[in-house]
C-alpha cells in the first residue's frame, strides 16, 4: 500500500479474558480499565476523525478508557521494532503492515499473544483470504494460532488517467483481458502523447530497489499472473525448484526489465520509494500505474479531476485463467507484556462488528476494504456510489484472492526486506544480467532465507 509521506520505512524493521468478557454487552462498569494503544496515523484526515469516533463510542459504552497515540507511518514502525525488543510494550498496536513485517516473525518468535477468541466471534463472515491471513506460525509451540485482528484489506487496482488514453486516441474499454496484453496495450499511447507532450510515459512499473512494499507487490502480481503463486505454500513449504515457478519468475523479470529499457517507464522508478509512483502519477508522469488501495483517487480532492481516473480490477493471468490478487490485512495485534489485555480484547472485539468496522470504513473514505463480503454485497456504497470504490471492493473482496507471503513463512519479510526482485531487476537493467542468471541468483538468496524459518508440518 501507498501512504503519500510516510512510507519510508526502515528496511531492517521487521493472558486472556474471561469468555463472558468477550460476550457480555459493552456498558459501563465500576471496575473500568485503561488500555494504552498505538494506531497509524491516517492518510487522509477523516480516517483519524473515525478511529477518534470509534474510541468515544467504545469508552462510552464500556467505561473503559482507551489511551491512544495516532503515530506517522515510519516513526510508529520504529517505536514497534524498539518496543519489542525492550519489552517495554503498549496493550494494542495497529499498522498497515503488521501482516507482512511486524507479525509473522513476532508470532514465529512468540513475543505475540494468540487472540483466536477475538478473531472467531467473527470467523464465520470474515473472507476466507483474511482469516486464512490472521493465521501465523509458532515456532515455539509448532503451530499456527490467531495473531492478527483483521478489520480493513486492501488489493492493489490499476489507476489509469483516462483523458491522456484518450488523447493519445485510444480507448479503455478496448483494453486487452490478460495480464501481459493489458500491460502492452497503453505503450502505444507514450509516442502519441509526446508529439504534444513532453516526458510522458506509459507505465508506472515500481522496478524498484528501495521499497519498502511497492516493488515487491508489484513483483509478486507478475509472479501470479505467470502461474508462479505456488512459490511458497500455506504450509510454509518453499517450492523454487518446481519448473513453473522458475519459468514464471523468468517471465515476469524478462517483462518489467525490458519494458524498462524500451524506455516505457521513467528512468527514476529503479530508486523509487512507495510514495515517488503517487507523486508522479498525479503529475501525469505516465498513464496508468499498479498501485495498493485507492490512496492514489482520495489524495486528489479536486472532486472533477479524481473523476478523470479509472481505478481498473486486474485482468486475467496470462493463460486466460482469472486472477487472483494479493489481500493486503490491517489489523491489530497484542504483544506480550500487555498489561490490560482484557480491554485491548474488547476493544477489538467491538471494532470489528461488521456494522461497526463498516462505519469506519465508509468515513475513512473507502481508502481501504471490509473484511468481510456481506457488508460489501449489503452496502452501496461499496458497489454503487462510487465507480473507483466499486472496481477496488469487486477485485478486493469480490473476487479470487490470496495472503501475502510472510503468512505462509516469516522468513518471507526478510526477502521483502531485502528487496531481492527489485535487485534482480536491476542487475538485468544496469549490468546486463539474462533473466535465467538473475532468476538463480535470486532463488539462492531466497532459499537461504527461508531455510532459517523451518515448520513442522502435522
Amino acid at each position: 500500500m501507498t501512504l503519500i509521506s510516510r512510507r519510508s520505512v526502515l528496511r531492517s524493521s521487521l493472558a486472556v479474558a474471561a469468555a463472558g468478557s468477550l460476550a457480555r454487552p459493552f456498558i459501563a462498569n465500576a471496575a473500568a480499565k485503561t488500555a494504552t494503544v498505538w494506531w497509524t496515523q491516517g492518510f487522509v484526515p477523516e480516517e483519524d476523525a473515525a478511529f477518534k469516533r470509534i474510541v468515544e463510542e467504545y469508552q462510552k459504552q464500556s467505561g473503559n478508557t482507551v489511551d491512544f497515540s495516532l503515530i506517522p507511518f515510519a516513526p510508529l514502525m520504529q517505536k514497534i521494532v524498539s518496543a519489542l525488543t525492550s519489552g517495554d510494550v503498549p496493550d494494542l498496536i495497529s499498522h498497515d503492515i503488521n501482516d507482512q513485517v511486524v507479525v509473522p516473525q513476532n508470532a514465529w518468535d512468540d513475543k505475540i499473544v494468540d487472540v483466536s477468541d477475538v478473531i472467531d466471534t467473527q470467523k464465520d463472515k470474515y473472507h476466507p483470504t483474511v482469516y486464512l491471513g490472521t493465521q501465523y506460525y509458532n515456532n515455539t509451540t509448532k503451530k499456527r494460532g490467531g495473531y492478527l485482528i483483521p478489520f480493513k484489506t486492501a488489493v492493489l487496482p490499476f489507476h489509469v488517467w483516462t483523458p491522456l488514453v484518450e488523447k493519445a486516441g485510444f480507448k479503455l474499454s478496448d483494453a486487452p483481458k490478460t495480464w501481459d496484453a493489458f500491460w502492452d496495450f497503453f505503450k502505444p499511447m507514450q509516442a502519441k502523447l509526446r508529439e504534444s507532450m513532453r516526458n510522458v510515459y506509459a507505465l508506472g512499473l515500481q522496478c524498484t530497489t528501495t521499497g519498502p512494499a511497492d516493488g515487491n507487490n508489484m513483483f509478486h502480481h507478475f509472479l501470479i499472473a505467470n502461474g508462479g503463486n505456488n512459490i511458497v505454500t500455506k504450509d510454509g513449504k518453499p517450492h523454487l525448484d518446481d519448473p513453473q515457478v522458475k519459468e514464471a519468475v523468468i517471465k515476469s523479470l524478462t517483462f518489467i526489465t525490458q519494458a524498462y529499457k524500451d524506455g516505457y517507464v521513467p528512468s527514476g522508478a529503479l530508486s523509487w520509494n512507495d510514495a515517488d509512483d503517487n507523486n508522479a502519477f498525479h503529475s501525469k508522469l505516465f498513464v496508468m500505474d499498479l498501485d495498493g488501495t485507492i490512496s492514489t483517487e482520495v489524495a486528489i480532492k479536486d472532486q472533477d479531476e479524481r473523476a478523470q481516473v479509472t481505478t481498473m480490477p486486474l485482468p486475467n493471468k496470462n493463460d486466460g485463467t482469472p486472477m487472483t490478487a494479493e489481500l493486503g490485512i490491517g489489523g491489530a495485534f497484542i504483544p506480550k507484556g500487555a498489561k490490560s489485555i482484557d480491554v485491548a480484547k474488547e476493544f477489538m472485539t467491538y471494532l470489528i462488528k461488521p456494522e461497526i468496522s463498516n462505519g469506519f470504513l465508509k468515513q475513512g473514505l473507502g481508502r481501504w476494504l471490509p473484511t468481510m463480503p456481506s457488508i460489501v454485497k449489503e452496502d452501496p456504497f461499496w458497489t454503487k456510489e462510487n465507480p473507483q470504490v466499486a472496481a477496488y471492493a469487486t477485485e478486493g473482496v469480490l473476487s479470487d484472492t490470496v495472503p501475502n507471503y510472510p503468512v505462509f513463512n516469516p522468513g518471507w519479510a526478510e526477502v521483502n526486506a531485502q528487496q531481492i526482485w527489485g535487485s534482480a531487476e536491476a542487475d538485468i537493467i544496469r549490468n546486463g544480467a539474462d533473466p535465467k542468471t538473475a532468476a538463480e541468483a535470486a532463488f539462492k538468496k531466497i532459499e537461504a532465507i527461508l531455510g532459517k524459518y523451518p515448520i513442522a508440518q502435522g
